[in-house]
């Protein structure tokens, strides 16, 4: 699973990851830790769609348009945002934006642009980013259509190690009794881990 993401992360052409597993195996913990080993990307400040500085495919309408006039804008650096939405989700969920079922069918990961269409509006604006998936066999299986935009697929099993098992509760209470002190014992290991993926990408 973890590779998985890495891979994603370092080649979002992959077409992102589906995870199954059973309840508690933490595929969902482990989705959105990977939100820590992004690099911060500068984008144009304000801009609801993030525009790229200067690449003019990864700009919104009105950030190209003033690009090309010469306007000079001002950027800043943010983490890559994480989206956490439920597969299905509705308008009343997700403020009438998208709806994820249409989003994966019309294949806007593959193609880089998403567009909203609402009560008359139109929005189409570039759109790049890496689709990860989770949920557990009880709760049935995905169609064939949807599970087919996935580029890989990760199943996890529930650990029976009984030492391992201790070991994962064991860290779970010493990040909650301290938190800080936790972060700082992992943060090489993380430091190495970002390292190795931003070198991973500069190969690509």
């Amino acid at each position: 699973m973890k590779l998985a993401l890495q891979l994603n992360v370092i080649d979002p052409k992959i077409g992102g990851v589906m995870i199954m597993g059973d309840r508690g195996t933490g595929k969902s913990t482990t989705i959105r830790a990977i939100a820590d080993l992004l690099p911060e990307i500068e984008v144009i400040k304000d801009d609801p769609f993030n525009s790229h500085k200067s690449d003019l495919d990864l700009m919104g309408n009105e950030v190209k348009t003033a690009i090309q006039n010469g306007t000079t804008l001002e950027t800043e650096f943010i983490k890559i945002p994480m989206v956490d939405l439920p597969l299905g989700a509705t308008e009343d969920r997700v403020c009438g934006t998208i709806d994820i079922e249409k989003a994966l069918t019309e294949d806007s990961a593959a193609s880089g642009w998403n567009t909203v269409e609402r009560e008359g509006i139109s929005i189409r604006h570039p759109a790049r980013f890496v689709l990860v998936g989770s949920g557990n066999p009880e709760e049935g299986e995905l169609r064939p259509q949807l599970l087919d935009r996935f580029g890989m697929h990760a199943e996890i099993r529930t650990v029976k190690d009984p030492i391992l098992r201790v070991k994962v509760v064991e860290e779970r209470t010493s990040f909650d009794q301290t938190p800080d002190v936790w972060l700082e014992n992992y943060e090489a290991q993380q430091q190495e881990l970002r390292d190795r993926i931003m070198d991973y990408e500069v190969i690509l």
